[in-house]
């Protein structure tokens, strides 16, 4: 099967560069550091206007706070168990201590870790920070081995299913009390 390939456009800018604008893009971004040492962004627009704005130096941890957010909520967006979601930031920020800036997650790796930490903690009576940590270790397909294996499928069953009757809209207790 053929990939598709995304539609390119170079557009000549303002300032004499040429920039491509892949698909439906109409702006590119580019953060530097002038020579004063002072923080700016560069705009190049796909009509060929370019701005480049100087951060107001009192707004600069602002801008950092902001960027922060963003990285945090672009690591769990479409993650959809808050639980996981936590993991999911946890590991993040022990990446950014350590300098990795760009490295991504796997896709779908963080799905159900949280019920695979409990489970593995719950059967090996280790320490939950020490199981996280060998855990992190492990790419999608080792936790999905894992999350099916006969020595935890049983405990993962059982606080999927306690998980769920938390988050339930239906009360299905009282709705079984009706029938006495």
């Amino acid at each position: 099967m053929a990939e598709a390939t995304t539609e390119k456009e170079a557009v000549k800018m303002q300032d004499g560069s040429t920039r491509e604008f892949a698909g439906k893009r109409k702006m590119l971004k580019e953060s530097f550091v002038m020579d004063d040492g002072a923080l700016a962004v560069a705009l190049y627009f796909r009509n060929g206007e370019v701005r480049n704005l100087v951060l107001n130096p009192a707004l600069v941890t602002k801008f950092a706070l902001h960027g922060a957010e963003q990285k945090y909520g672009d690591e769990v967006s479409g993650v959809e168990d808050i639980d996981d979601m936590v993991i999911a930031v946890d590991e993040l920020h022990d990446r950014l201590g350590k300098g990795e800036w760009g490295v991504k997650r796997e896709a779908s790796g963080i799905s159900g870790t949280s019920v695979l930490l409990r489970a593995l903690v719950e059967s090996t009576g280790k320490d939950p920070a020490v199981v996280k940590e060998w855990l992190s270790g492990k790419n999608a397909a080792e936790k999905a081995a894992l999350r099916k294996s006969t020595k935890l499928l049983s405990i993962i069953q059982r606080l999927e299913a306690d998980k769920a009757s938390k988050t339930a809209k239906v009360d299905t207790d009282a709705l079984l009390g009706e029938l006495g």
